[in-house]
Order: structure tokens, then sequence, then C-alpha cells
């Protein structure tokens, strides 16, 4: 039987440091039908480039302002259920996004519940094996991003 490609979503790991210790923290939220720990992402906007995607997601979902980096930072794979109960396998490409700040009015106020915690413990709460990874390499890569600057932020 043919299958069909997975469907492709953009989503953000958002992170910032604490005041007091610097130490990193990374957002969480629900998911608004089962509960389940994830991080914001949604579908392809017409127009939009990934990373802008991701970053209209984490205002959506979280109340999120921040930049997200242009080059992705990894990708995890899982089955969406869509409405009528279908399950499709779904690729999600994921940007890191520096919070600059968090608003109390948001779209999806209300229907989610947001933490910060620790890569470590993201990892722990999230379901995709691929995600647990990311989260387990993520203060790698943000070490790595601030070492090396990418070449698009040179030619922007």
């Amino acid at each position: 039987m043919l299958q069909r490609p997975p469907r492709q979503q953009f989503a953000a790991i958002c992170h910032r440091r604490r005041k007091k210790t610097n130490e990193l923290e990374v957002l969480v939220i629900t998911s608004r039908d089962t509960g389940r720990w994830v991080i914001p992402k949604g579908w392809h906007m017409s127009g939009k480039q990934p990373h802008a995607i991701a970053e209209r997601e984490a205002y959506e979902e979280a109340g999120i302002k921040g930049k997200a980096e242009r080059d992705p930072i990894g990708s995890y794979g899982y089955m969406k259920k869509m409405n009528g109960g279908l399950k499709v396998p779904t690729r999600v490409q994921v940007y890191s996004l520096l919070v600059k700040s968090m608003l109390k009015d948001f779209p999806e106020k209300g229907s989610r519940r947001l933490e910060w915690v620790s890569c470590e413990e993201a990892a722990n709460r999230v379901d995709e094996p691929e995600l647990k990874t990311l989260f387990r390499a993520f203060p790698s890569l943000l070490q790595s991003q601030a070492e090396n600057p990418k070449k698009s932020a040179e030619v922007a």
C-alpha cells in the first residue's frame, strides 16, 4: 500500500535564563486535546518562513515574544491525531527561540498549561524520543550557536 510523505509542522524550543541564577530554562506546554507535554508548533502558513511560523506558534500558544534562529536545530516525528481520529505521520522541524517577553493575554490563553523547566525535566515530560534527544542536546546546541554565529546572522 502506498504511504503519503509525512505532514510538516514547525516548532520552537523557547528558552530563557533565570535572572538570579542564569540557569537555562525551556518552555513546555500542554496540548489542548490530550494534555500531553509538548512544545509550540503548527502547520505551514502561506508566505511565512519556517522560523517565523515557529515564532507565531509560540505567541499564539504561549504568549511568547522572541526571536527564532533562521536555521532549524533538529526535527522529530510523531503520529498526529487529526479531527475524526485518523493518525497521520508528521515531521516537526524545530527552531531555537530566545524569549524576549511573555504576554499576559494571547490567543490560546486558558486552554494550555505552561511551565518553565530544565532541559532534562523537559526531556522527561515529552513522549517523543527524538524530542527528548533534542532537549538533552539543547544546552550544547546553544553553546555552539554562541561560539559559532550562523552565516544567516552575518548576512542579515
